[in-house]
């Protein structure tokens, strides 16, 4: 069950769901006003060891600070893209966490991904030179602005670079393979447990709990992703806390049997 939704091996960049508070390398209290943008700098960064620059050398990162030049501060509800704006930059996620929703033609919308703290988004745009979806956030979030012109250029120099952006837009293929696989062939319970047994597993491959979660989306917005109504979400989990499952506060989410939840 747990292997539906991942996007990467656990010694990629990923993590879970976590406490913004616990992984932010940031001051909420005195965070900058959103839009403005700061000075980025890979070698000095908590997230280092979990995004671009997580297996360079100090030389070759250097390099990596020329192109990314500064990273900004994106306030919760707020778009850092919308579909169809025009492509420019990818977006490493240096605190808090979004989601990418994608419109259709008859005006329903669909959450297309969340993405979390170490994570890259904009790679929708690569392909047309314009954004697909739009890329909103759950929280108070900060992104360092890669320009992707010059991080193509660098990518031609420095060969692990390379290998990570290719293996970036490889998992990306593979996450996608596994949210239809989840669509097409697994019940509400499956699906729901599928979730939240991958944010766990993600949690564990960087060294955090896997059984205690916080999860940034609301149940509206996991429905939307898991393609089943909010009422559906809501009755399930309620039944995984009824039968011992689960225990749920609110946001947080604790998996007290994660071989039941697999065995679903």
């Amino acid at each position: 069950m747990s292997e539906y939704l991942q996007r990467e091996a656990p010694s990629e960049m990923h993590i879970g769901f976590l406490d913004a508070e616990v992984l932010d390398p940031l001051h909420r209290d005195s965070a900058p006003p959103a839009g403005v943008a700061h000075k980025a700098n890979c070698s000095s960064c908590a997230m280092r060891a979990i995004c671009m620059g997580g297996n360079l050398n100090d030389a070759d990162r250097s390099r990596l600070d020329t192109v990314i030049h500064n990273w900004r501060m994106v306030r919760r509800g707020e778009a850092l893209y919308r579909a169809g704006d025009a492509f420019q930059s990818i977006y490493a996620l240096r605190s808090g966490s979004f989601k990418t929703v994608v419109s259709h033609q008859n005006g329903c919308e669909q959450v297309s991904g969340f993405f979390l703290t170490g994570e890259t988004l904009g790679l929708d745009g690569i392909c047309t030179e314009r954004h697909a979806c739009d890329a909103i956030a759950l929280e108070d979030s900060a992104v360092c602005v890669i320009p992707f012109h010059l991080l193509e250029a660098l990518c031609r120099e420095i060969r692990s670079l390379q290998q990570h952006v290719h293996r970036m837009l490889s998992s990306e293929i593979v996450r996608e393979s596994g949210v239809m696989l989840l669509l097409a062939s697994l019940c509400a319970d499956q699906r729901v447990a599928a979730f939240l047994l991958n944010i766990s597993a993600r949690q564990h491959a960087r060294g955090y709990s896997r059984s205690e979660l916080t999860l940034r989306m609301t149940r509206e917005e996991i429905g939307s992703y898991l393609g089943m109504k909010l009422e559906t979400v809501s009755r399930t989990l309620s039944r995984f806390q009824r039968d011992g499952l689960i225990d749920v506060k609110g946001k947080r989410v604790t998996l007290l049997d994660l071989d039941a939840l697999d065995r679903i």
